[in-house]
C-alpha cells in the first residue's frame, strides 16, 4: 500500500510539519488502499508564503507565457491519463470506464477550454470608443486558496487550477482527504510540466483545520470552494474578517420537469440515468421528477424498469454500472434518506435500503425511485447524493414552477416539453443557474454555478477565469504613449 505523505510545497514534495496520517478507502473493498498525511497549519503557512512569493513574478507573467505552460500541463495530462483513471476508479468507485471517459478526461477538457478562453480573452481595453483615457486592466488577484471535492475530483482540480494559472495567480490546493490520490498525481503533472516553483502547491488535509488555515489566512486573497453548503458557509465565516473573495460550487436538488408532450419514455429515461449515473452523486442531478398528472402512472413505471436495469458493479470491471459510493459516512446517509422516505409515506417503486443482493461488501447503493413524493418530505429537500430518485406529479404549468422552485438551492433544473416555446417560457421562470431543455448537452466554456444556497460563482470558460481576476481603471490613459 504507498505511502504518499508528503506534500507538494514550492516546487517539491516535503514532509509535513508534524506526522499525522489518514488511511484512504477503496469503497469498493472497504480496505485501505494508501496513506497520506493530514495537514496542519505551519503547513498550510509555509504553502501560502511560497505561493505569495511566486506571485511576485508569476503574476507579471504575459497571457502568452501562461498559455505555454498550460499547453505544456495538457500534454503531460494526456500522456499518462490512464493513471489518473485508474487513481480516481480506487479513490472514489467509478467504474473503470467512467473513470476515463468521463473523470479523468474532463481534466484535460477543462484545461484545453481554458487555453481557448486565453486566446479570445480581452486583458486590456479602453472604457468604450469615447473614452479612450479610461483603460481598463484584467489584473490576477493574487494567491488563491482553492478546495475541491471528491466525487468529481479532476473536474473541479481542473476548473480551478486552471482558471487561476490562466489568469496569473498562484495558488495551494486542498483536495479532499477522502480521495487525495488523483490531486496528488496531478502535482506530479505540474512538476513534469514545469510550472515554476512556488505557483502551484497541494496540501492534505481536513476542512476544520487546513481548510480553515486557508480560509483565515491573511495572504490568501480568494477562497475558490466546491462541496457542501454547510463548508461553503463555513469558508465564508471564516474568510469575512480578512474580507478575501469567496466563490462557492455547492449543493442542489435539480428539478426535472416533465410535460405530457414530451417524448415521456426517452425524458423519463434519462432522467433517471441521471440521477444514477456516478451513483448519484454529482450536484446537478435530476433528482426530484415533477410529472404532468396525466403521464405520470407510465413515467413511474418506466423509472422502475430503469433502475432495475441499471447494474451495480464493481468499479475494476470494465462495462456500463455504477459503482459504490465514496464511503462509509456517505452510505449511512444515503441508507438513512432512504428510510426516511420510507417513514414519511413515499412509495417504494425500486430499490431500497441495503446494498444490491449478492453484495457483502464495499458501500454499494440500491438505485431507488420513490414515487408518491410531496415537496415537504426529507427525501424532496434535502441533498442525498445518491442514486435515489423522486417522483412528484404536478396539474398544470404554473404548479411545476412553484414545486420546481420551492428549494433552497438552484444548481440545474431540467425541462421536458414537445414545444420548444413552452420549453424556453419555463426556463425563464426556473431560479437556477443553469436549465437543461430536452437532454441538450451542454457547451464547453459555458458557466457553472447556480443561484441561492447552490453557491455565488461560476467555473467554465471566461466567466471561470474572471472569478481570479482584479478589474483595474486607470483614468488618465494615453494609449499613443
Amino acid at each position: 500500500m504507498p505511502a504518499l505523505t508528503e506534500f507538494y510545497i514550492d516546487g517539491a514534495w516535503t514532509a509535513p510539519s508534524a506526522p499525522k496520517t489518514l488511511d484512504v478507502i477503496n469503497p469498493a473493498t472497504e480496505e485501505p488502499c494508501a496513506t497520506i498525511s493530514m495537514g496542519a497549519k505551519a503547513d498550510v503557512d509555509r504553502a501560502v508564503a511560497a505561493a505569495k512569493k511566486a506571485f511576485e513574478t508569476w503574476g507579471r507573467t504575459t497571457p502568452a507565457e501562461r498559455r505555454a505552460y498550460l499547453v505544456k500541463l495538457v500534454e503531460v495530462y494526456e500522456s499518462r491519463a490512464e493513471e489518473m483513471a485508474q487513481a480516481i476508479s480506487k479513490e472514489m468507485g467509478a467504474p473503470i470506464a467512467m473513470a476515463r471517459n468521463a473523470q479523468a478526461s474532463s481534466g484535460s477538457s477543462h484545461l484545453r477550454a481554458f487555453i481557448r478562453v486565453m486566446d479570445d480573452f480581452t486583458w486590456e481595453h479602453p472604457l468604450r470608443d469615447d473614452a479612450q483615457g479610461e483603460y481598463i486592466v484584467h489584473e490576477p488577484i493574487g494567491v488563491a486558496g482553492l478546495i475541491t471535492p471528491w466525487n468529481w475530483p479532476m473536474n473541479q482540480v481542473a476548473l480551478k487550477v486552471g482558471a487561476a494559472l490562466a489568469a496569473g495567480c498562484t495558488m495551494v490546493l486542498k483536495p479532499s482527504e477522502i480521495a487525495p490520490l488523483s490531486s496528488m498525481l496531478f502535482a506530479e503533472f505540474v512538476d513534469q510540466a514545469g510550472i515554476p516553483k512556488g505557483v502551484f502547491n497541494l496540501v492534505n488535509g481536513d476542512g476544520p483545520t487546513v481548510g480553515e488555515a486557508m480560509s483565515t489566512h491573511p495572504d490568501i486573497d480568494i477562497m475558490s470552494l466546491t462541496g457542501s453548503t454547510r463548508a461553503g458557509i463555513a469558508v465564508t465565516k471564516a474568510a469575512a474578517d480578512t474580507v478575501k473573495r469567496v466563490s462557492l460550487e455547492l449543493g442542489g436538488k435539480g428539478p426535472n420537469i416533465v410535460f405530457a408532450d414530451a417524448d415521456i419514455r426517452k425524458a423519463v429515461k434519462g432522467g433517471a440515468i441521471g440521477v444514477f449515473y456516478n451513483s448519484g452523486q454529482s450536484c446537478n442531478a435530476p433528482t426530484r421528477m415533477l410529472v404532468e398528472r396525466s403521464v405520470y402512472d407510465d413515467a413511474v413505471e418506466i423509472a422502475r424498469e430503469t433502475a432495475e436495469a441499471t447494474k451495480v458493479g464493481e468499479p475494476s470491471e470494465e462495462g456500463r454500472h455504477i459503482g459504490p459510493v465514496v464511503s462509509a459516512a456517505q452510505f449511512d446517509k444515503i441508507q438513512g434518506l432512504i428510510q426516511a422516505g420510507i417513514d414519511e409515506g413515499a412509495r417504494l417503486v425500486a430499490g431500497g435500503v441495503g446494498r444490491p443482493e449478492g453484495v457483502n461488501r464495499g458501500y454499494f447503493v440500491r438505485p431507488t425511485v420513490f414515487a408518491d413524493v410531496t415537496n415537504d418530505m426529507t427525501i424532496a429537500r434535502e441533498e442525498i447524493f445518491g442514486p435515489v430518485l423522486s417522483m412528484l406529479p404536478f396539474d398544470d404549468e404554473e404548479e411545476a414552477i412553484r414545486i420546481a422552485n420551492d428549494t433552497v438551492y438552484g444548481l440545474t433544473s431540467y425541462v421536458q416539453s414537445g414545444s420548444q416555446a413552452r420549453a424556453q417560457k419555463v426556463a425563464r421562470q426556473l431560479r437556477a443557474g443553469m436549465v437543461i431543455m430536452n437532454g441538450a448537452s451542454r457547451v464547453g466554456g459555458s458557466p457553472f454555478g447556480g443561484y441561492k444556497q447552490s453557491g455565488n460563482g461560476r467555473e467554465g470558460g471566461s466567466w471561470g477565469m474572471l472569478e481570479f481576476l482584479e478589474v483595474k481603471a486607470i483614468s488618465g490613459w494615453d494609449p499613443n504613449a
